[in-house]
């Protein structure tokens, strides 16, 4: 720390995370009032900060980096329920405005029929981490829980299983629209 109380990347990675921690989860508890949804944010940026933990420099404010990550990972969530809350209220109109009923339902039928085989096509382990996460809705750490791994494997799994779907449905994820709704809800 330095005499205007800045604190500077000078110590070790478990150090700054028991620094911070905390902190970081009561900032995103205030934008995303989940407790769960909280802890998995900022697991995620401390993820991230440990992959690029070699690549900071050694005068980097940690502070300020850790809660612009935090605040942004946080509108990203909130954008992506959001995204949700629309396309299933649109599902519950039936139809969206631009398209007819047929062809709309023929247009989820094939993307359906894509993204099982997409599913298909993940690793055993892989497949049931993701579906644990997208269908059962359960947080990384219930699935860690579940499957006795750790949450860094279960967050490892998640990154594979979302590459692996978004090169099968690049073409939908091009097309735009109310497909890429859908396929967001799926990816996020």
């Amino acid at each position: 720390m330095d005499s205007n109380g800045k604190k500077y990347l000078t110590s070790d990675f478990s150090s700054v995370f028991h620094t911070w921690y905390e902190k970081l989860h009561r900032y995103a508890y205030t934008m995303l009032k989940d407790a769960d949804e909280a802890s998995d944010t900022v697991q995620f940026v401390f993820t991230r900060l440990w992959e690029r933990w070699d690549e900071l420099e050694e005068t980097a404010e940690l502070g300020p980096y850790l809660y612009r990550s935090v605040h942004n990972h946080c509108l990203n969530r909130i954008r992506k329920v959001g995204n949700m809350r629309t396309f299933n209220a649109w599902l519950n109109r039936g139809a969206p405005p631009a398209h007819s009923d047929a062809g709309n339902k023929l247009a989820v039928a094939e993307l359906n029929t894509r993204i099982a085989a997409a599913l298909d096509a993940l690793p055993p382990q892989c497949r049931l981490i993701f579906t644990m996460s997208r269908e059962q809705d359960k947080k990384y750490a219930e699935i860690a829980r579940e499957l006795s791994i750790s949450v860094k494997t279960v967050e490892s799994q998640m990154s594979k299983a979302l590459r692996i779907l978004r090169e099968k449905l690049a073409d939908y994820i091009a097309a735009g629209g109310a497909l890429l709704m859908y396929i967001e809800k799926l990816l996020s």
